[in-house]
């Protein structure tokens, strides 16, 4: 278990930076409420891409969720606020819609955004409900999955209780999942054509456990980022759970768990969370030499937690897109 003194806040005047990617050359681009994403460079520089920037005409209000870099630079925004569904900044500013609607109907605000190496983008919807934290409901599980392609999109997967972060294993054998308050992480196989079959619970997690953040590290580990508690677990391949970091105060996780049993959590119980050093992480990212340094996103700071890996992360598709 990581020692809480030997995690580091990096950086600060993030907003809300939930995703945070790293690329090889010590990058890392993180959402950003101010309706964009934040570069910081490896000597700590930033540079900001706001939507609207440099634009007469107005756009839709940005509140990025997930965010995924693509091959040219730009970036691929899940957006929670209004407007809903996925589109695509471009480094000037300029703003396009990507994925609008779906069967028919207006997208809701999504949750997280991932492009795997075959081009295909992949976009999960926590819930459908209004406002969204009648979602957060063990009884509730409208969340889906969308697959992306030259075929157009798709619902690949739904029924899901509160979809969260979805990522491939390093052989793109299965999609894994997140199911934030069903407490469980999914994974499906996938046939070429994108469809999603043999849905498996991989692991469920329990009291003070809201898996979020999704990672995966070269010796077969999967990385769990929770909320509230503030814990990174590590599932070994064979489905061991192991708790890395936790910043949590036991007397305000009793509370969360009696309202999230009775039914009555809500927003307050993730904004006003009690801890030491973390503050509501929810993502998470290896970069630095050897991809040994994790780092951590997360709801209410304006940094970036930061601590040495004894395992590195998988190389991602965005790996050595520099800019």
């Amino acid at each position: 278990m990581i020692n809480l003194d030997d995690i580091e806040i990096v950086g600060a005047g993030l907003n809300r930076p939930e995703c945070v990617l790293c690329t090889s050359d010590g990058s890392r681009y993180t959402s950003d409420w101010r309706g964009g994403v934040c570069k910081t460079a490896i000597d700590g520089s930033q540079e900001l891409f706001l939507a609207n920037s440099g634009q007469s005409h107005s756009q839709p209000p940005m509140q990025p969720n997930g965010i995924a870099l693509m091959k040219d630079g730009s970036f691929l925004l899940a957006n929670l606020g209004e407007e809903g569904g996925v589109w695509r900044l471009w480094r000037n500013g300029d703003l396009e819609p990507v994925l609008t609607e779906i069967k028919g109907k207006k997208m809701p605000p999504s949750n997280f955004v991932m492009v795997d190496r075959l081009g295909r983008f992949w976009i999960t919807v926590s819930t459908t409900r209004t406002p969204r934290a009648l979602g957060y409901r063990k009884d509730v599980a409208d969340g889906f999955i969308v697959v992306l392609d030259e075929q157009g999109p798709r619902i690949v997967a739904e029924g899901l209780g509160y979809t969260n972060e979805a990522l491939f294993d390093a052989g793109m054998e299965w999609l894994y999942v997140n199911e934030t308050f069903a407490r469980r992480l999914s994974r499906f196989r996938v046939r070429d054509d994108g469809t999603l079959f043999d849905r498996e619970t991989f692991f469920e997690f329990g009291a003070g456990t809201f898996p979020d953040g999704l990672g995966f590290d070269e010796s077969g580990g999967v990385w769990v980022v929770s909320i509230v508690s503030n814990r990174v677990l590590r599932l070994s391949p064979t489905g061991k759970c192991d708790v890395i970091v936790e910043d949590a105060n036991t007397l305000h996780l009793e509370e969360v768990e009696l309202a999230y049993q009775n039914g009555t959590m809500g927003r307050p119980h993730l904004d006003n969370i009690s801890s030491q050093k973390l503050r509501n992480i929810t993502s998470i990212a290896f970069g630095g030499e050897g991809r040994r340094t994790a780092w951590l996103g997360c709801l209410l700071g304006s940094g970036l937690a930061r601590f040495e890996s004894p395992w590195a992360g998988i190389r991602p598709v965005h790996w050595h897109w520099n800019f």
